[in-house]
């Protein structure tokens, strides 16, 4: 019957290996019309359906999820029949050349080395993963370099640097080691190899510039400020040690200020006669040597 078929059918490659497909239910389809995929390499050979539907809520499948799927060379057959209370509905078939649907990843492992002296950074990374690609020159890559303090006053005005490169990295020379910047790169194809056309997604953004480096991408440290903070805590931890000692056995001086308290009187009093005492004991030794 007609306007049963589905309409919009569109199938993505993301993450390497996992698909998606979706279409739209017919224009004429009721709520008991159901659809069934099968895809595979050729038409009526080898085909599988679907494992994992997408449903709208009447329950009716607008999709499928696919995992391990490996683009390689192939262009396989897809089709979506279905039924709607026991009669057959208008099906769809397409051929799709898998490697023109795929999303490509980020490229991989965006790093910065600045050189305050020559006012440039170093920025190189690696390509995306794919299934299928073995050529590193199969790419080319977007660059969005950005002044983060013009982006959080105004980012519709934000001074940004965007440059085209087929290179596996970038030399940025306008750096101001006293602004803080962000780069992000995204990858597509170089216009000879099996590579979708549309561009990647966007690595995760990477800041540099005023020692400040906060990103879940891998990029290099500046590790000088972290070793200098630790070297002079260890100095102060040593020094301090060494004072408590040498302090611990210096006597303190005896306040000459002080009153005597009558429980300190009897302990000097004490004194000063085993003192005389003992004088007077000296002088009657020496006279009777005299003797």
């Amino acid at each position: 019957m007609n306007g049963t078929a589905i309409s919009n059918f569109a199938c993505v490659i993301f993450n390497v290996s996992f698909m998606n497909c979706t279409w739209h239910v017919g224009r004429t389809a009721t709520e008991d019309t159901q659809y069934f995929l099968y895809w595979g390499s050729l038409k009526n050979e080898n085909v599988t359906e679907c494992k994992n539907y997408i449903k709208d809520t009447h329950g009716r499948h607008t999709g499928c999820r696919f995992q391990n799927v490996t683009i390689k060379n192939n262009n396989p057959y897809f089709l979506v029949n279905g039924s709607r209370s026991g009669q057959s509905i208008q099906s769809y078939e397409e051929y799709i050349k898998l490697y023109k649907i795929e999303k490509l990843t980020p490229p991989l492992n965006v790093t910065v080395n600045c050189t305050e002296a020559s006012r440039r950074c170093s920025i190189w990374w690696q390509p995306p993963r794919t299934s299928h690609v073995e050529n590193m020159s199969c790419f080319k890559y977007e660059i969005v370099i950005e002044n983060k303090a013009d982006a959080e006053k105004n980012p519709k005005t934000a001074s940004k640097t965007t440059e085209i490169t087929e290179n596996d990295s970038y030399l940025y020379e306008s750096f101001s080691s006293g602004k803080r910047y962000s780069v992000k790169i995204r990858a597509t194809d170089a216009g000879f190899c099996r590579v979708s056309s549309n561009w990647g997604e966007w690595s995760t953004p990477v800041e540099f510039g005023t020692q400040q480096f906060t990103s879940t991408s891998s990029y290099t440290l500046f590790l000088i400020p972290s070793l200098a903070a630790g070297l002079t805590f260890l100095l102060c931890m040593t020094a301090r040690t060494y004072f408590k000692k040498t302090s611990a056995t210096v006597p303190q001086p005896r306040d000459p200020f002080r009153e005597l308290s009558p429980m300190d009187f009897q302990p000097e009093y004490t004194n000063l006669l085993k003192k005389q005492g003992t004088e007077e004991i000296t002088n009657i030794e020496e006279v009777m040597e005299c003797k």
